[in-house]
């Protein structure tokens, strides 16, 4: 089907097929058919967002060596390349969110390594959430876990939870991928809201693998999307196998929007310019560990603040609310 037939269809707001979503990743990102691509993603963005810019922050909680050995993470055990193993105490992240201009973020994320103590993440959440504003929702991303976890989630205060299945997971990582898929269902059985993402996007992948995921969103219903390009970490697997350039991941990013059709939000990973012309109304702000950065700091490495994310969607002429 030609792109300007599927763009109608999405324009409609009829659901995009599998051959759909192939044949838009297939544009040529040089052609004027790619301007065409991004213009509608941004204008369902527009529309559907209602121009709003959203801000999530994430602090990581810990840095070990994990189980779960991602071929593409700084912290997978047969290639940890974080400098030193650390854990934040309680207080530590209590005194972080304190600090934050909270005020501008929709979210707050803590995120742990798989094999961190789910009872010890309940803690730390409960204490979280006892100082952060009860506007800003509290989403886990940790490990896998079942259905009794997700309630215990929900109750010491969390709204939802970022999980995912990745791309090539169980090849280029050690996670079974129904094992991925069971949390999914616990999250969503649950009651908390699902943060999706493709990823970690890298050359190697096919348009189809794309779609797949982007399709799984679409059937979990979820309203915040995502989209991540990998990053060749030194010292990992993929560290010398290149990455996908800006103007791929825009496309991809917008061919996302079009396909999953999320409520609330669109975002691409890492922040960046160029994407936010395809539809991407939400950016992260990272504090601590990131799987994609050496630094036990990205905020000082890879990672941006809350007011770069800020100016960044402002630029970009979103709206970010500050409350009051």
């Amino acid at each position: 089907m030609e792109l300007t037939s599927i763009l109608a269809k999405a324009e409609k707001g009829e659901q995009l097929s599998r051959e759909d979503a192939v044949a838009l990743l297939h544009t040529d990102n040089t052609s004027s058919s790619f301007y065409q691509l991004i213009a509608a993603a941004n204008e369902r963005s527009r529309r559907v967002f209602g121009n709003k810019g959203y801000i999530f922050a994430q602090i990581g909680l810990n840095a070990y060596p994990c189980s779960g050995n991602c071929s593409f993470c700084s912290l997978a055990e047969k290639h940890f390349v974080v400098g030193e193993h650390y854990e934040k105490s309680c207080e530590e992240v209590v005194a972080q969110v304190r600090e934050m201009e909270t005020d501008r973020i929709e979210a707050l994320f803590l995120m742990t390594t798989a094999d961190f103590s789910q009872q010890k993440f309940l803690e730390i959440g409960r204490a979280v959430r006892g100082v952060l504003d009860k506007k800003v929702h509290l989403v886990a991303n940790i490990g896998d876990f079942d259905e009794k976890m997700a309630v215990q989630l929900k109750e010491a205060g969390f709204d939802g939870a970022y999980h995912i299945v990745r791309l090539r997971e169980g090849t280029d990582t050690q996670i079974p991928r129904e094992k991925r898929i069971a949390t999914l269902d616990a999250i969503t059985k649950a009651g908390l809201d699902l943060y999706y993402c493709v990823e970690p996007i890298g050359p190697e992948h096919t348009y189809e693998e794309l779609a797949d995921e982007m399709l799984r969103a679409r059937e979990y219903k979820v309203n915040m999307m995502a989209v991540m390009g990998r990053v060749g970490v030194p010292g990992t697997r993929f560290a010398d196998s290149g990455e996908i350039t800006e103007l791929e991941l825009t496309k991809i990013a917008a061919v996302a929007g079009l396909v999953t059709a999320p409520g609330k939000s669109m975002n691409v990973h890492e922040p960046k310019k160029m994407p936010l012309l395809a539809g991407v109304n939400q950016l992260y702000a990272e504090i601590g560990i990131n799987p994609r950065d050496t630094s036990e700091k990205t905020e000082d490495n890879r990672g941006k603040g809350i007011r770069e994310t800020v100016k960044l969607l402002e630029e970009a002429e979103y709206r970010v609310e500050k409350r009051k």
